[in-house]
Order: structure tokens, then sequence, then C-alpha cells
């Protein structure tokens, strides 16, 4: 977790992966710009960029800062009944087996209604797709960036006699409002291209074999005409392929290798917080 006071009443949060401590390092640490801040925040831009996800009581953890207690935060569906369940933004869905004493008892309370906006991009999985989906279906936080990976589901280790084990896809992970992450992602809703090439951005959707969303059943299916046969793909025309060339020259002139998150080249950090600021203007209102 990193961040800072990008300037005052403005926090930028940064969570790079959901680990054991994560939920309990973000409300130290907001709890710490908000001293530093020696006022209530005007708003907090919470970063979910590039992060793979890991574990899931983390996510819990994180969504549970912002959200109102008992809140629903994700749920889970399988064949299997034990597959089923309902993570709530409650203590004993976020502490990992109970015993720890509970890190947002005295977290300050306006911070769960300070204005928020997320950012998400392709390499947003898992754990980051369930904390933007928890804040995007209670109407907590405005959702920025591009559409996430799409990682939606659920593996449990089965033991063999032999002393093995078998990791097995088990259930699918839904947000509150029942909507499936799997090979979905989580869809903005406001749409900030961080100037990426399309063609290297994989999402679940793109891997082989990967399951498939439980209410998008023919999204594989090859588009066809009116006599059910599959139309051929769209052939390139030349004066297509010179625009293509055209476009590549004009960003031939950005930055080239990572940018640093909530710098001033980050172009979807910059965007983000200018929402984040129209935000606080449309409440004062």
């Amino acid at each position: 977790v990193k961040g800072k006071l990008v300037e005052p009443n403005y926090a930028y949060v940064r969570v790079a992966q959901f680990q054991e401590h994560t939920g309990e390092d973000l409300a130290k640490f907001l709890k710490n710009l908000r001293q530093q801040n020696k006022a209530p925040l005007k708003g907090i831009l919470l970063d979910l960029r590039n992060n793979p996800g890991g574990l899931l009581n983390a996510a819990v953890g994180v969504s549970a800062a912002f959200l109102p207690k008992g809140d629903l935060v994700v749920y889970t569906e399988g064949r299997a009944q034990d597959s089923k369940m309902q993570l709530t933004a409650t203590p004993e869905n976020y502490l990992k087996g109970g015993s720890k004493d509970d890190y947002l008892k005295d977290f300050p309370e306006d911070i769960r209604t300070t204005p928020m906006a997320v950012l998400v991009n392709n390499g947003s999985a898992s754990a980051s797709e369930i904390v933007a989906g928890a804040l995007q279906d209670h109407k907590r936080a405005l959702i920025v960036g591009m559409q996430s990976f799409g990682k939606g589901s659920v593996q449990s280790i089965l033991p063999m006699n032999n002393g093995t084990a078998i990791k097995m896809t088990t259930a699918r992970y839904f947000t509150p409002k029942g909507r499936s992450i799997q090979a979905k992602g989580i869809v903005p809703d406001i749409i900030v291209d961080d100037g990426s090439d399309p063609t290297f951005m994989t999402k679940e959707a793109d891997l082989t074999n990967h399951l498939s969303n439980p209410k998008d059943a023919d999204a594989n299916a090859a588009p066809k005409d009116k006599d059910s046969k599959p139309l051929a793909p769209p052939v390139k025309k030349p004066e297509e392929e010179k625009e293509k060339e055209k476009e590549k020259k004009k960003t031939s002139d950005t930055p080239s290798g990572p940018i640093e998150p909530g710098s001033k080249a980050d172009k979807q950090f910059q965007e983000a917080m200018n929402i984040l600021k129209g935000l606080q203007i449309i409440q004062n209102k």
C-alpha cells in the first residue's frame, strides 16, 4: 500500500496486491493521510491498476474500509453446496481466523462517505475486481480507466490419497448485484485510455479454454448470417492499414518505458483526479 496527499484534502492510495496485512495496512495508511491533512478528506483515489489480486479476505477488508458495516462485498456460486458463500463487510469475513483485533474498529467514519474514484485496467484481476465491483454496485465510487481482466473463478485444493493435490475451479465470484466477473471483468463508469497498444492487452476471455460467463453463454460463438453459417472475418482494406500506420506514427513520440503511477505523466491518474474534484463540486451543490 503506497500513496500520498496529492494536494490538500485529496488522497491517492495505490494497492499493488492483496496480501495478509493489506486491509490493515490500508486502514493505517488512510488514517495517517487524514491526520496529515488535519481535516476530513474531500476525495480519495484508490488505484488498483495492474493489481493481480491475492487473498479474498484482504479484498473484503479493503472494501469494508469504504462501505457501511454489513454490506455485501461478494458472493460465490458453484455446484457443490460448500462452494456457496456470502462475504460481507464484517470482521468475521476479513479477519483471518477471526483471532485478530479488528483494525477497522477505530477507523474514521467520515472516510466511508468521502467521495471516491477507483482506477482499474486490464491488469486488474480477481481480488481487485471484487473490490471495484462492490464499490461500483453500492454506488460508493466511480470506476475509472479500462475494462479489467475478468478473473472471476474460485479454485479449491482437493487432497489426494497419495499425498498430492488437485487445484480445481469450483465456483464463480459475483458482485453484490449479481454480476459475474468471469471472462467479463469490471466495466468502468468512465473509460479513460492509457494509450497502450490494445494488441498486447490479454484478458481472461482471450485465454484458451477459459471458463465462460454464465450470463453470456453465447459470447464465444462466431457471428452467423441468416442461413446460420459462420461469417468470415472482415478483410482489412489497404486504406485501413494506412490509417493504422498514421496512428502509430502519431503515438511514436509518447514517452517509452513504464510511467510512475500517480505522477504528472500518468494520464489516467490526472483524469481520475479531475473526475474526483468534479464529484466534490456536485456534492456541494
